[in-house]
């Protein structure tokens, strides 16, 4: 249940409203923004009188929330959810532009990298440690050595990291080290990691399942924050259906409809999503039209011997190309880079 304040409501009026609904045992999130304030029960909310509530003199409307999933509704919050990590905004006017290489393979190929695209305008460095593949045969990432060369480029270059995380028992160690944890499309439903990672204050990024519906995502992400860390960034990586042709499908159609159903930011990863290096800057120009808040681009500096998916990263050349076109289209969108 949402309710809707009148402008311009009394504080002491809206703290006795809070006060009479906490006293029916739900809680109460409180929302202020610039057209609205806003007060979302999260709880049983069946035995509570709608009528009752938007006859208060500071109430303008009482709505009930259909969609399963309470925090992460635009309903609680109409404004978008902008993030800072490290002075660097996710959300809003900003796009962010996270590169790296898929899997960290020395601290010299991740620094180089880590320096060529910032040079190029990337903002963050993406970059996995840990890797979770199909076969166990296939390298599964360097681990504690490869967070290290991650941490080495940040001290060299600045750019705030993100890396995947794969266990509970791994937590600390990235809340202290990483500045974005990702939690990958094969971990998305992994409730008891997400429920641990709701009691820490560091960004998520949130990465959709490999079939998952945009509801079961969008539950995912509720878990987190029913813990308490609303700091979350949902990644569109492309979904599994029937064709083969591409590693995944793009559901470009995806963004819109978070931005509809959600405050959340949304960010695209096109590497992922088609599998395949030519399709990287279609899918990333559609991206931004489409009203993403951001992109993942892989990037290697030499992908044919690349150790993991070689095949969909760019070289760093062609990503300083690539920036230079994105820029143009977020212009056309009113965004920035």
């Amino acid at each position: 249940m949402v309710i809707v304040l009148k402008q311009g409501a009394p504080e002491e009026k809206i703290k006795s409203l809070v006060r009479e609904l906490e006293g029916l045992n739900v809680k109460v999130q409180l929302s202020i923004g610039v057209e609205y304030t806003i007060l979302g029960l999260i709880g049983d909310t069946r035995g509570i009188n709608k009528y009752h509530f938007a006859s208060n003199e500071i109430v303008e409307k009482v709505l009930r929330v259909q969609e399963s999933f309470k925090k992460a509704n635009r309903m609680f919050k109409p404004e978008g959810t902008i993030i800072d990590v490290c002075g660097t905004k996710i959300g809003g006017t900003n796009l962010a532009v996270m590169t790296g290489p898929c899997s960290v393979e020395s601290e010299e190929q991740v620094i180089s990298i880590a320096k060529a695209v910032k040079e190029a305008g990337a903002n963050f460095l993406r970059g996995g440690a840990y890797k979770p593949r199909t076969s166990p045969y296939s390298f599964q990432g360097l681990g504690l050595e490869g967070l290290d060369y991650l941490k080495a480029a940040r001290e060299v270059t600045g750019l705030p990291i993100v890396s995947e995380i794969m266990s509970t028992d791994m937590i600390q160690k990235f809340a202290d080290d990483v500045d974005i944890i990702q939690v990958g499309a094969r971990n998305m439903q992994h409730f008891v990691l997400l429920k641990e990672l709701g009691k820490i204050k560091k960004p998520i990024l949130l990465k959709r399942g490999l079939a998952a519906t945009i509801e079961e995502w969008l539950m995912s992400a509720e878990y987190i924050m029913k813990e308490g860390n609303e700091n979350i960034i949902l990644c569109e990586r492309g979904i599994r259906t029937f064709e083969t042709y591409t590693r995944n499908t793009l559901d470009l159609s995806a963004i819109p409809v978070i931005k509809r159903l959600s405050h959340l930011p949304i960010i695209v990863d096109p590497s992922h999503a088609t599998g395949k290096t030519w399709l990287v800057e279609p899918l990333a120009k559609a991206a931004i039209m489409a009203g993403a808040d951001g992109i993942m681009i892989e990037v290697h500096n030499n992908p044919e011997k690349a150790l993991c998916d070689g095949e969909q990263s760019i070289r760093p050349d062609e990503f300083t190309k690539l920036m230079t076109k994105l820029r143009g289209v977020a212009e056309i969108e009113g965004r920035a880079i």
